[in-house]
């Protein structure tokens, strides 16, 4: 059996996909894969903000239409990248291995925590979600947006002679790029974005052969907590114009799902938690986000 794995051009893209094709491979021997790269709109607009073109849609259409003319078998997306509502006919297969959910400052020669930092320094992030959390800790900091694949935004932290850059730790760890990592920031300073860390693989619906596939590969454990967390941001109608971040952690039997949400220009940020039953993320995402969006509207 051979199959087509759609996927953006980056070097973590690709990464992404071909560690994707070496799983299936390690469980079907005989499966012959072949990678089709495919450019989006938001590979080729790399000197705007992604607020100011569009929203997570921008990574993800050119490959739902290579999904739908059946150039490809499936594609592989980051499930952060991906919007809330799901293009009919299309679905996402149960999540593979999820890696660090965390954000990471990558700072400056010399400097070790966001607290070292001089007063006023610059950091690089285009996200809300980012800037205005990292405002809660440090209201002197200020922000440069930055685009582009993760190396090229770790050579701007000089070309831009910036101060500090935010990413995300799974890009960095999948990329073998682990020695540039200045701090990691956990959930109380900077909560990730909804489902960071774990891949989205979309597939026509209809295909069962393809899912059969994909569900061998599946972390079912990481997979409730991104329901969890896909459910908050579908809830909370979040996107690039809006800070709003979520992550999930199982406990015994339990879920904590941690929420964030706020308005456009920052001038109000909410953040809670709520705990209940494993299996029922989806209506924990809903019940949190109804609770910080009457906050955010009526607090």
């Amino acid at each position: 059996m051979k199959i087509r794995i759609g996927s953006r051009g980056s070097n973590l893209a690709l990464t992404q996909t071909n560690w994707v094709g070496d799983q299936l491979k390690a469980k079907y021997p005989d499966l012959e894969v072949e990678v089709v790269i495919i450019k989006t709109k938001g590979d080729k607009i790399l000197d705007v903000a992604l607020d100011k073109i569009g929203d997570k849609g921008l990574f993800v259409k050119e490959l739902e239409t290579a999904l739908f003319e059946k150039k490809i078998d499936f594609a592989v997306h980051s499930m952060k990248d991906m919007p809330s509502d799901m293009t009919p006919g299309l679905a996402i297969a149960p999540t593979p291995l999820r890696v660090d959910r965390r954000d990471v400052l990558i700072l400056k020669e010399g400097y070790k925590t966001l607290e070292d930092l001089p007063e006023n320094s610059v950091i690089g992030t285009g996200s809300k979600r980012r800037c205005f959390q990292l405002l809660e800790a440090r209201p002197d900091l200020r922000f440069e947006p930055i685009r582009g694949n993760i190396e090229t935004r770790i050579k701007k932290l000089s070309s831009q002679n910036l101060d500090g850059i935010v990413l995300a730790a799974a890009g960095i760890h999948r990329l073998g790029l682990d020695s540039v990592i200045t701090a990691y920031m956990e959930d109380d300073l900077c909560l990730p974005a909804p489902a960071q860390g774990a891949l989205a693989i979309q597939y026509r619906s209809d295909d069962q052969v393809i899912l059969d596939l994909l569900t061998s590969i599946a972390d079912l454990e990481a997979q409730k907590e991104i329901v969890a967390e896909r459910s908050f941001l579908k809830h909370t109608k979040g996107g690039c114009h809006v800070p709003v971040g979520a992550v999930a952690h199982r406990q015994g039997d339990d879920l904590i799902l941690k929420g964030l949400f706020g308005k456009e220009d920052g001038s109000r940020l909410v953040k809670a938690s709520i705990r209940g039953p494993l299996e029922q993320g989806e209506a924990l995402g809903k019940q949190l986000a109804d609770q910080i969006l009457k906050e955010v509207n009526h607090g």
